[in-house]
């Protein structure tokens, strides 16, 4: 009887772990730890082994195999997506660089979850499309991949490459840690806006009393010499945006174009974290160069309404400083002119670009809501088909607003900032898409179901 019952646990186990199964429609990325640990860090990587068996799928090459895995180091990324889902998303650092799934050779990539997308796993792959579409210098490549970690499938993953100063990514020069020479902490930086990040950083007060946090990726470490020039260009900056608008002086220190680009791919997708959190931008050494706004990153908090303002208003995430930019007469031409020629002969390309993803993605994420049924996406085709709406309803408001009227946006500075509530009454910073919560906007509530 004994044994009956052993065996019937056993078959639980396995049935419980071994569910779900790759698609056989997309590669696959195999990885083991050492002696099987848990990936439980951030900030410590395990050492690991890798090989990628691309199932002969046109198109793909194998790297490495069973027999002959790979050298690799493998720990977990992300704020909320790393504390929030039991899908939990990787960064990667392969011993030799590679190029996986014809991506530009590196060592550096990520394993992308996405699973606070219910969006058809789309919010970040539309927003890097946008962002290839309209022009932005640089945009990550992203290759869907099915994953096997220690011999567990744990679903669709998306691998991208990381934003990082590189030849063939943030292609600048690259500072080095600790640099005391004056000429050469002019440029070769890389920083990131991040509101969340308790990584090494900077603080500034903005000009509406708004703490503002700059995490600098590039360099790493900062002599004192650094750390003096990074906070008096941030304070510099600050104090131009919270400037004369009439005035052109921002503009010499900020690339506008960029800029406009970078905003405008935000508006689409209705980013309402988009100028809070994950926002970078870089600066090429030289005396006269120019602050550049990107890569993009990171669409977490796109497409959950449907388009009835901008990103900067009303919104329970401060992003002054692009509303402030957007007083600026100047940069709103600028915005009109980018929008004018790309919403009448590229928006449109947008659709053939989901349609592609449905049918790419449509078994993985079969697949991968068997293997996660609380934040899967079974239902491709529904959920993509509302991203399709969302992104209609944005081209023709922001068309409204951009493509006609000639009038410089509205800043609602009294509107009140939306919160979230449990069913419990108690405030929450993250809500989960799918979860019932209470909805408050000033004196007006509702019960919601967010994300949807």
């Amino acid at each position: 009887m004994k044994r009956v019952i052993s065996f019937l646990l056993l078959l639980l186990v396995l049935t419980t772990t071994y569910a779900a199964s790759y698609s056989g429609t997309l590669p696959v990325m195999h990885i083991q730890t050492q002696n099987n640990a848990p990936i439980v860090s951030k900030e410590d990587y395990l050492n690991a082994t890798y090989y990628i068996d691309a199932l002969g799928i046109s198109g793909y090459q194998n790297i490495g195999s069973a027999s002959t895995p790979l050298s690799m180091e493998i720990k977990g990324r992300g704020n909320w997506t790393w504390r929030g889902f039991d899908k939990k998303p990787y960064r990667i650092k392969l011993s030799d660089k590679q190029s996986l799934l014809g991506m530009n050779k590196s060592k550096h990539f990520a394993l992308l979850a996405h699973a606070d997308d219910n969006k058809g796993f789309m919010r970040n792959a539309v927003g890097f499309e946008l962002s290839r579409m309209i022009g932005m210098k640089w945009t990550p490549e992203v290759r869907p991949i099915e994953v096997i970690l220690n011999g567990d499938y744990i679903g669709l993953y998306f691998l991208t490459e990381t934003i990082r100063v590189d030849k063939d990514r943030v292609n600048i020069v690259e500072q080095e840690d600790e640099e005391t020479d004056a000429d050469k902490i002019t440029g070769g930086w890389l920083v990131e806006i991040d509101n969340y990040d308790d990584s090494p950083n900077i603080k500034i007060t903005e000009g509406c009393g708004e703490q503002i946090i700059f995490t600098y990726k590039t360099p790493e470490i900062l002599s004192v010499q650094q750390e003096q020039f990074l906070t008096e260009e941030m304070t510099r900056l600050n104090e131009l945006i919270y400037g004369d608008k009439n005035s052109d002086e921002l503009w010499q220190h900020v690339d506008i174009d960029a800029l406009a680009r970078f905003y405008i791919v935000q508006e689409i997708v209705d980013n309402y974290e988009s100028f809070h959190g994950s926002c970078y931008f870089y600066r090429e050494l030289g005396e006269n160069e120019k602050w550049t706004f990107g890569p993009v990153w990171d669409f977490g908090s796109a497409f959950f309404y449907s388009k009835a303002q901008y990103i900067y208003q009303g919104r329970e995430h401060h992003m002054t400083w692009i509303g402030e930019i957007c007083k600026f007469p100047r940069f709103i031409e600028h915005v009109k002119k980018i929008w004018n020629s790309f919403y009448d002969s590229q928006f449109d390309s947008i659709f053939n670009f989901t349609s592609n993803q449905l049918t790419l993605l449509s078994k993985a994420a079969s697949s991968d809501a068997q293997r996660w049924p609380k934040y899967g996406n079974a239902n491709l085709s529904k959920r993509i088909s509302k991203v399709n709406d969302l992104l209609r309803t944005s081209g023709k408001w922001l068309d409204e607003r951009w493509g006609i009227d000639t009038s410089i946006p509205e800043i609602e500075t009294n509107q009140a900032p939306i919160e979230y509530y449990n069913m419990q009454g108690i405030r929450t910073e993250h809500p989960i898409p799918g979860q019932l919560y209470i909805r408050k906007q000033g004196e007006q509530a509702s019960c919601v179901l967010f994300g949807y």
